[in-house]
C-alpha cells in the first residue's frame, strides 16, 4: 500500500459525522489496486519528469476526445498560459471571456499584458452569453475564451459561428467539463483549442496539480509543446520563450489507472445529480441542463437566498458546502483600474451573491444524498420562516 488512508470524518456537536465535499479516499479504497501499480511502475523506471506514461497518456486523452494533439501540462492554470501563448497574445490586445469563472481564466490573459474583456452570462448556464458577444468585440480583440462551468460547457456552436465572422480562435476553458458532450461531441474538442484542468477534485483529477491542452492544428500543438519546456524545439535548442509546465510523470501515471473507470464515475455522477435534483427541485433553484447537453458534474450547484444562514446551517449539520465563485472577475480589485462596478454584468452578479455548490462525487451513497437534500430543504426552510 503506497497511501495511507484517512481516519474517520470527525464527530461534530450531537455526535453528527462530518462529510466529505469531495471524498478522494473514497475513489482511492475503490481504485487503490490499478494506482497502486501505476505509480509502482514509474518508481521502477525512475523517469519522472516527461516519461512514458506522459506519452502514453497524451495519445488516451486525445483519441478520447477524437483530437490530433492532447499536450498534458503542470496545471489547468498553465494549460490557459500555453493556449494564449501560442496565439502570441500580448500587450494591447483583448480577450472576450466570462465574468463568473475561476480567477486564472483572466489572471493568464492579464499576465500576458492582454487585457481581459467581459461579457455577461447565461443564467440558466452559468456560462459566457454568446448574444451578448459581439457587441464586446473590438479590433483589439484577439481571442474568445468561453468557460465550461461545472461541468456543462458554452453553448459553442454559436461562440463559434460570432469568432468565425471575426476571424478570431476560441479556446475553451473546460477545467471543470472533461467528460462532458455537446451535441455528442466532447468538450475540450469544441473549438480551436481546449484546456482542462487535473486538479485533485476535478472529474478526472490527479494527486496534484495538472492539466492539458487540445488541438487538431499540428503547428499550435507544435507550439505548445515547445512552450511547455522552455520553448525547447530540441534538447538545449530554444526558439521560443516558454515556461516549466510539463505534468509529473506520476501524476500521468494516476491519470491513466483513474481514466479506466472514468466513464463508470461519469455515470455515477449522472446518477448523483438526477437524485437531488429530484430531492431538491420544489426548494430552491436547481442546475439546468440544456438539451443536447451534458455535464460531468464538477460541482452539484443551486441557488439559494440568505445563502450565509444556509452555509451556516448546513455547516453544524456536518455537511460541508463551497461558493464557486463569490466575486465575479469584473469586481476583483486587481481589475479596478477597468471601472466596471455593481450593475455591469447583472447575471453575473446574481449568480456570485447565491450559488452555493453541494457535495459532488462519484462515491455519494443515496442515503448521504437524501441527507444532503433534507438538511438544505431545513436550512432553506428556516431562512425563509424568518
Amino acid at each position: 500500500m503506497l497511501f495511507q488512508v484517512a481516519l474517520p470524518a470527525p464527530l461534530l456537536r450531537d455526535n453528527i459525522v462530518a462529510m466529505e465535499f469531495v471524498d478522494l479516499q473514497a475513489q482511492y479504497r475503490r481504485l487503490q489496486p490499478a494506482i497502486d501499480a501505476r505509480i509502482r511502475r514509474v518508481l521502477d523506471h525512475g523517469r519522472f519528469i516527461l516519461g512514458p506514461e506522459v506519452q502514453e497518456l497524451e495519445a488516451a486523452l486525445a483519441a478520447r476526445l477524437g483530437v490530433r494533439h492532447a499536450i498534458a501540462c503542470a496545471s489547468g492554470t498553465d494549460a490557459l498560459l500555453l493556449a494564449l501563448m501560442a496565439f502570441n497574445i500580448g500587450p494591447g490586445d483583448e480577450v472576450l471571456t466570462t465574468p463568473f469563472t475561476f480567477f486564472a481564466t483572466g489572471e493568464m490573459t492579464t499576465l500576458l499584458g492582454a487585457r481581459p474583456v467581459f461579457a455577461d452570462i447565461d443564467p440558466v448556464t452559468y456560462n459566457l452569453d454568446p448574444a451578448r458577444l459581439e457587441a464586446a468585440i473590438t479590433r483589439r480583440t484577439r481571442a474568445i475564451l468561453p468557460v465550461s462551468l461545472y461541468g456543462q460547457p458554452a453553448d459553442m456552436d454559436a461562440i463559434n459561428q460570432i469568432a468565425a465572422r471575426h476571424a478570431l480562435p476560441v479556446i475553451e476553458d473546460a477545467a471543470q467539463s472533461f467528460g462532458a458532450l455537446f451535441h455528442g461531441r466532447p468538450s475540450g474538442n469544441l473549438s480551436t483549442i481546449g484546456c482542462t484542468s487535473f486538479f485533485p477534485s476535478k472529474p478526472l483529477g490527479c494527486y496534484g496539480d495538472g492539466g492539458a491542452c487540445f488541438a487538431d492544428d499540428d503547428s499550435l500543438a507544435q507550439a505548445m509543446l515547445e512552450l511547455r519546456n522552455h520553448g525547447q524545439a530540441g534538447r538545449y535548442l530554444h526558439t521560443r520563450i516558454g515556461i516549466n509546465g510539463r505534468l509529473d510523470t506520476l501524476q500521468a501515471a494516476i491519470l491513466l489507472a483513474k481514466l479506466d473507470f472514468f466513464d463508470e464515475e461519469l455515470a455515477a455522477r449522472d446518477r448523483i445529480a438526477a437524485r437531488y435534483t429530484a430531492l431538491l427541485h420544489e426548494a430552491v433553484h436547481t442546475p439546468g441542463v440544456v438539451p443536447g447537453h451534458t455535464s460531468s458534474w464538477a460541482q452539484y450547484t443551486i441557488e439559494v437566498d440568505e445563502r450565509e444562514a444556509v452555509e451556516q446551517t448546513l455547516r453544524e449539520a456536518g455537511i460541508p458546502t463551497a461558493v464557486h465563485y463569490p466575486m465575479p472577475l469584473h469586481l476583483q480589485p486587481v481589475y479596478a483600474k477597468f471601472g466596471l462596478g455593481i450593475g455591469s454584468f447583472p447575471h453575473a452578479e446574481r449568480a456570485a451573491a447565491r450559488v452555493l455548490s453541494l457535495p459532488m462525487h462519484p462515491y455519494l451513497e443515496p442515503e448521504q444524498i437524501d441527507r444532503v437534500a433534507d438538511a438544505v430543504r431545513a436550512a432553506v426552510g428556516a431562512t425563509a420562516s424568518q
